[in-house]
């Protein structure tokens, strides 16, 4: 099971995605050129109107097309967001001082209450910790 990286910051003409678009919530069609993909990989796509948003997407199934060469077609599950939208938030960090702006998706559908977890979720996955309604960067100690 390999991954493979189709994030507009690595632009290259023979590893490139053409679309992707939901086919229901958690589930997605990508087309792109290169990239060998199989059935089992993981792809990596850029979310639109996002700095640096990425889809984790497991490939189902593939179909690689005769024309033209190097062309395919995947069907593959991730997120399910029913009304994608993507907020930009900001936090100091309450140890050291140190500033982290940063945006985070989220179901819009869910409204306000999804916000606040989603945002927690993104701060952890850049390495922030949350503890008691504190944030603290990666080089505060949880002591602090």
């Amino acid at each position: 099971m390999a991954e493979h990286d189709f994030r507009y910051s690595l632009l290259n003409p023979q590893h490139t995605l053409n679309e992707c678009r939901a086919l229901a919530p958690g589930r997605y069609q990508v087309t792109g050129n290169g990239g060998s993909i199989n059935a089992g990989d993981t792809l990596l796509v850029t979310l639109k109107g996002s700095r640096d948003l990425c889809l984790r997407l497991q490939v189902e199934k593939v179909r690689h097309l005769i024309n033209p060469p190097g062309q395919w077609l995947a069907v593959a599950n991730g997120p399910a967001f029913r009304e994608l939208e993507i907020r930009h938030w900001s936090v100091d960090c309450d140890g050291c001082g140190k500033h982290l702006d940063f945006e985070f998706a989220v179901d819009a559908k869910l409204g306000e209450k999804a916000r606040a977890p989603a945002a927690e979720a993104r701060i952890g996955e850049l390495g922030w910790k949350a503890v008691d309604g504190r944030h603290l960067c990666p080089k505060c100690p949880a002591s602090a």
